[in-house]
């Protein structure tokens, strides 16, 4: 739980250029993560999980940033 509130408010600390390097990386990171998973189980597959939810975390502060809120 501590680890979410770190992240988030780690998130607030970005400006948008960084939210959006940090996006593309993620994204990227995932998709190493999940082809990995095809090949041979994670030791810890809840960790996709995990990563899909920081990088929706960082697409809704962007957009949020977007619209000004």
């Amino acid at each position: 739980m501590a680890k979410r509130i770190d992240f988030v408010k780690s998130i607030k600390d970005l400006n948008e250029a960084d939210l959006q390097a940090r996006i593309k990386e993620d994204e990227l990171r995932l998709k190493k993560l999940e082809f990995a998973h095809a090949i041979s189980p994670l030791e810890n597959p809840m960790s996709i999980r995990d990563m899909r939810k920081d990088l929706a975390r960082l697409k809704t502060e962007l957009q949020k940033r977007k619209l000004g809120v």
